[in-house]
């Protein structure tokens, strides 16, 4: 299968709602991700497949300097293990250090250990967190 992935990239609510839903195992919510992403983030990569379907998301926050963050990386069930996540962090980091970045940041539950650190290239960092 053939992915695009598109930095910035046209995204409709309904179909952000109904694959954030999947991915974290929730009912669909009315997010309005249009309105977050444009005043809050950077940039954000979708990933679609050869029928255009959205497959994989990555929001792409920053603090208006050198640091990026990412959240919510997401890939649809029935695409998951084809490399699609890792698609998403590269080219969020493409994005992120043409906007001169300097660093891209990514905080994860245990289990994505994995993913983050061997298949995209993070190091691992000390971090702090509070829950509120």
């Amino acid at each position: 299968m053939t992915i695009t992935y598109e930095w910035r990239g046209a995204v409709a609510n309904a179909d952000l709602n109904a694959l954030h839903a999947e991915a974290f195992g929730h009912p669909p919510s009315n997010t309005d991700w249009l309105t977050q992403l444009h005043g809050h983030s950077l940039g954000w990569i979708c990933a679609r497949g050869e029928d255009g379907r959205l497959v994989g998301f990555v929001n792409v926050a920053w603090d208006g300097g050198t640091h990026a963050f990412l959240l919510d990386t997401v890939v649809a069930a029935d695409s998951r293990h084809s490399g699609i996540g890792a698609g998403l962090v590269a080219a969020a980091a493409t994005g992120a250090r043409a906007a001169n970045c300097h660093w891209l940041h990514v905080d994860f539950e245990d289990d994505l250990r994995t993913f983050y650190f061997d298949a995209c290239g993070f190091r691992p960092t000390s971090a702090g967190l509070i829950a509120l």
